[in-house]
């Protein structure tokens, strides 16, 4: 741990306010004087020798003698983590005698607890204000991570704080202060001035920011704590550092040639000694496969997993001219020939290889791998066999190792092995652990059954299974995929790289994300910002419980875990964070069906199924403000549904007086209030066209983004005997979209189970040929609505930056 002093040195000449002090090193003979450190009780411990408490006060008293009171008195040194718990800390001294009596005081009372200090600091106290905490942990997985919240006492007590992957931005900043719980107290709470939230901005990027101090101290953990915010100004009063290495004897903000005080600080002019800003270039790539910005995280990158970006163009992974498989028996059926009965029936050219056989299953046999002139080959044998195949597959661009019993098994040597084989191959490997890639574009597959159509929605997944029950599922409900790619172990393709190539395909309009794993954190968070307001994203993730979060002394390493660190992930990058597979299955059918509707670049703008285009003006995103117009039956399901979107932070707007008299002129609301949610007659009696008439109505006057049009599917049947008027209704939905093109409709078939079977079916083809998708549930509907409204909030900010 780095002595306070030298740490708050380090700060002034980073531009960051503290308070003004000096430090006293213990005099020589108070350890001999206190005998065995850490022994309480031993000759001494109880009373320091006069001379020595002596010298402790004039000490101090002179190095206070020029500071003003009221002053704070601090011991620092090996086991003086928290001051306070250890009785290191007094606050309001008068003058320099006050302080230097209590230093000699509180000499003897940690000596007589086994505690020998290294010496003293003396400072001129802050005037109070609101209490923060800043600091910075080095997270394994991801890299550097910055924390903000209430501070001082109340940092672990109320745990309101904030985090965001370094490097933030100033907007990021401002996000970080505006979620804290304690928010309020920032901007005048009771009669109390606001304070400087520019200056706390300022600081924020300071530490976190690029050309921060997260990137020009060797960071194990860094905290701040408290910084006191004022009307004018913060001042950060207590300072912690422990570095990730050894420590040079005396820190400095870059080379061990430079000293704090004759460094200058890049982007900041020389002597700047009260401000904290000084933020640098935005350091995203520029295209996402391109490399980081100079400065941006490039050594974290390098010291949290990420494997270079080698620029690799995967279309043959997803497109293969012919498929190699690896495994299979001549005699006896396994996981090999299964694969070949896959392969065989999406009628992609294909060989095996069998040492011994001419053709396995009907499908021509090769020697070996080296012999098998593949693109893309499936390798199915014990894992003990699998580098010495892999070895062979020069000339092959992907092999993929479908076999377990690698890292994931407690042998990272065997995997370690593998990889190397893939580089003296010259091939890139997928998985190890891993079923394969599914793309019915390119006849690749590792599910059994009809493929469904191409379409435009990706998947990374770390789990075979989970992946196959998406696409099966997904499919089931209308999802088209494009890219389906499984990395188990990700031991050389990673999914931060998946992501960036899927980033610039063509065929590629959004993408879900399967993980369990962080330790490629930084590289993945790098590919999302590198996308972030050009491709939606969903994210789902396993294992983020509280279980695998570090160790820290700080308060700052222990309020870092794993959920908290993804949710800020997903809050940083503009991707959607759900937290089950219907979610994700969900959230990208939204993003399917509405694709072309949605503001930003986009790679592509596909219509809501294989083939279909719409040609609509994307909405520019300062237009889209998140707005939705709940429309149905009457009833307490509506009152539900304003609790629904109001839980997932979305705006039901009031309808402005010259859409209410609109809808009065239809014969709506008549003898009743009109509200939002809209209450409209839908059921086996209604007029069908109503919904759209009114919907039209509405946003003729008032342009809401998002309608959601919801039906009793129950209330049909226990009135009616037939699905026709389902069908009318959802049919009028369908030409309200068509009409209003730049409108995004989506439907909720409340108590769907209660229709005859294979009705829901032909609700949700009837409404995907508008590009309208479906849902059971108002929850269901309204994550992911909020799933697009994050997109384009990123969208936004990404245009004004």
């Amino acid at each position: 741990m780095i002595p306070e002093h030298e740490v708050k040195a380090l700060l002034r000449a980073a531009g960051v306010t503290v308070p003004r002090g000096a430090a006293v090193a213990l005099p020589a003979g108070a350890t001999a004087a206190a005998g065995t450190p850490g022994a309480p009780g031993t000759p001494g411990a109880a009373e320091v020798a006069a001379g020595v408490a002596a010298q402790v006060v004039a000490d101090v008293a002179a190095a206070a003698r020029d500071l003003a009171p009221p002053l704070v008195l601090k011991a620092y040194g090996p086991g003086l983590v928290h001051k306070s718990e250890a009785g290191a800390v007094r606050l309001a001294l008068g003058g320099a005698a006050e302080a230097g009596e209590a230093a000699a005081g509180m000499l003897r009372a940690l000596l007589a607890r086994g505690v020998t200090p290294a010496g003293f600091l003396v400072e001129e106290q802050a005037a109070p204000g609101v209490e923060l905490i800043v600091g910075v942990v080095d997270d394994p997985g991801f890299g550097p991570v910055l924390l903000t919240g209430l501070g001082g006492v109340w940092t672990e007590a109320m745990r309101d704080t904030a985090l965001r992957l370094c490097p933030i931005t100033e907007a990021d900043a401002r996000e970080m202060l505006a979620s804290l719980r304690g928010a309020p107290l920032l901007h005048g709470y009771r009669g109390r001035p606001a304070v400087d939230v520019r200056a706390l901005v300022e600081l924020l990027v300071t530490v976190g920011g690029a050309g921060g101090l997260w990137e020009r101290l060797d960071l194990g953990e860094f905290e701040l704590n408290p910084v006191i915010a004022a009307e004018k100004g913060v001042i950060a009063v207590d300072a912690r550092y422990l570095p990730a290495d050894s420590p040079p004897t005396v820190p400095t903000l870059g080379s061990a040639s430079d000293t704090p005080d004759s460094r200058p600080v890049p982007g900041r002019a020389s002597g700047a000694s009260q401000t904290h800003g000084a933020t640098g270039p935005e350091t995203n790539p520029t295209t996402p496969l391109e490399p980081a910005a100079p400065g941006s995280t490039d050594g974290a990158t390098r010291a949290h997993g990420a494997v270079g970006r080698r620029g690799t163009d995967f279309t043959a992974l997803f497109e293969p001219r012919r498929v190699a498989v690896v495994g299979a028996s001549a005699n006896r059926p396994n996981f090999g020939n299964m694969f070949l009965e896959f392969y065989k029936a999406t009628g992609v050219p294909l060989v095996a290889v069998h040492p011994e056989a001419d053709e396995v299953d009907g499908v021509p046999a090769v020697r070996g791998l080296d012999a098998a002139q593949a693109d893309y080959a499936l390798v199915a044998v014990p894992a003990g066999r699998c580098a010495e195949v892999v070895r062979q597959a020069r000339g092959i661009p992907f092999v993929q190792v479908m076999s377990g019993g690698f890292g994931e098994a407690g042998r990272p040597e065997l995997e370690a092995g593998l990889v190397r084989a893939a580089a003296e191959a010259g091939t890139r490997l997928l998985g190890p652990n891993c079923m394969g890639v599914y793309s019915p574009r390119g006849g690749q597959t590792f599910v059994g059954g009809q493929q469904g159509p191409p379409g435009h929605v990706a998947l990374i997944s770390q789990s075979g299974g989970l992946a196959g029950e998406v696409i099966k599922v997904g499919e089931r409900r209308g999802l088209a995929f494009s890219r389906v790619a499984t990395v188990g172990n990700s031991a050389d393709v990673t999914p931060a790289e998946l992501l960036r190539w899927l980033a610039v395909d063509e065929h590629t309009s959004a993408v879900g994300m399967y993980l369990e794993d962080p330790r490629g954190g930084r590289a993945l968070f790098e590919a999302l910002m590198s996308v972030r307001g050009r491709l939606p994203v969903v994210l789902l993730v396993g294992g983020r419980s509280a279980q695998g979060r570090r160790a820290a002394a700080s308060h700052t390493g222990g309020m870092v875990g794993d959920a908290r660190l993804w949710r800020s992930l997903a809050e940083q990058t503009g991707a959607a964070l759900v937290t089950g597979q219907d979610d994700l299955i969900g959230v990208l059918s939204f993003f399917q069906s509405h694709a072309a509707r949605l503001p930003g670049p986009g790679p592509v703008a596909p219509g809501p199924g294989p083939g279909l285009e719409i040609p609509v003006p994307r909405r520019p995103p300062d237009e889209d403000d998140g707005g939705v117009l709940v429309v149905g039956p009457s009833g307490g399901a509506s009152v539900l549904a304003a609790d629904v979107f109001d839980g997932a932070g979305l705006s039901l707007r009031a309808l402005p007086q010259e859409a209410l008299d609109g809808l009065r002129a239809l014969g709506v609301g008549v003898g009743s209030s009109l509200a939002n949610p809209l209450e409209i007659p839908v059921g086996p009696r209604g007029r069908p066209d109503l919904v759209r008439e009114a919907v039209g109505a509405i946003v003729a006057r008032r342009p809401y983004p998002d309608v959601v049009a919801h039906v009793n599917v129950q209330s049909f049947f226990t009135y009616g005997t037939s699905a026709e008027p389902l069908h009318a209704y959802t049919r009028a939905l369908a030409r309200a979209q068509r009409e209003l093109p730049g409108l995004r409709i989506t439907l909720v078939t409340r108590n769907g189970e209660c229709a005859p079977y294979g009705v829901e079916d032909e609700l949700r083809e009837i409404a995907a040929e508008a590009g309208i998708p479906v849902y059971r549930s108002m929850e269901a509907a309204a994550t992911a609505i909020a799933a697009a409204g994050r997109f384009i909030r990123a969208v936004r900010v990404d245009r004004v930056a």
